[in-house]
């Protein structure tokens, strides 16, 4: 592999063709529950009790300014209020929109499940930083998990990895309408509007009541 395509991060099944990312539907809309909370086949990644009274599914882009920003602004804060102390379950799916956000879906989906989200939390938080040289920086961050050079090249080419992420990502868009990211439902409906703190807690709040 050579050093432009390792930039680009143009390899094996991380290549894929992804849409770019569009204004979400309606404010209104909700989904079916039940089919919007049963997990895809290779699980979902989920924070928090299983018997908590409110569910928060988000579907985001790894490399998406805008969901780094909700997840550093808003999640972080509200996470250690509301998914911490059981009052909400949160699940995360993955809706990679470009190749730098797959191949660090494919890193996080082929470490240990107990790494998901801390890997989660640095692809957020260091965004700026790893995106640009992505296949460098994601292989650095890889090698801090304790995975080797060779494994994380092998999980880029893992065809069944990409394979699944990308029907978490075709599933919100055929079946949930998604198209801009981040998106998220609150107990099936779809959450729009200002993405403040304040703002979830008024959301959350009285369905807590």
């Amino acid at each position: 592999m050579n050093n432009t395509s390792r930039r680009n991060l143009m390899v094996g099944a991380a290549a894929v063709a992804l849409a770019a990312a569009m204004p979400a539907f309606a404010e209104d809309a909700k989904v079916d529950l039940t089919d919007l909370l049963t997990p895809p086949k290779e699980g979902d990644m989920v924070e928090g009790v299983e018997t908590a009274k409110v569910t928060i599914v988000e579907y985001a882009s790894a490399s998406c300014p805008h969901c780094a920003a909700f997840y550093n602004d808003v999640y972080v804060p509200f996470k250690k209020d509301y998914v911490d102390t059981g009052k909400v379950k949160f699940i995360f799916r993955e809706f990679p929109h470009n190749d730098q956000a797959m191949g660090a879906f494919m890193l996080a989906r082929c470490s240990a499940k107990e790494k998901y989200f801390p890997l989660i939390d640095i692809f957020f938080k260091t965004q700026q930083k790893w995106v640009p040289d992505a296949y460098n920086q994601l292989k650095d961050i890889a090698k801090q998990t304790g995975m080797s050079a060779e494994d994380f090249d092998k999980c880029l080419k893992n065809t069944e990895v990409a394979k699944g992420i990308m029907e978490t990502r075709d599933k919100g868009d055929k079946s949930y309408g998604i198209k801009g990211i981040p998106t998220i439902f609150i107990n099936g409906k779809l959450w729009e509007g200002e993405r403040t703190l304040v703002d979830l807690k008024k959301y959350v709040d009285p369905l807590l009541a």
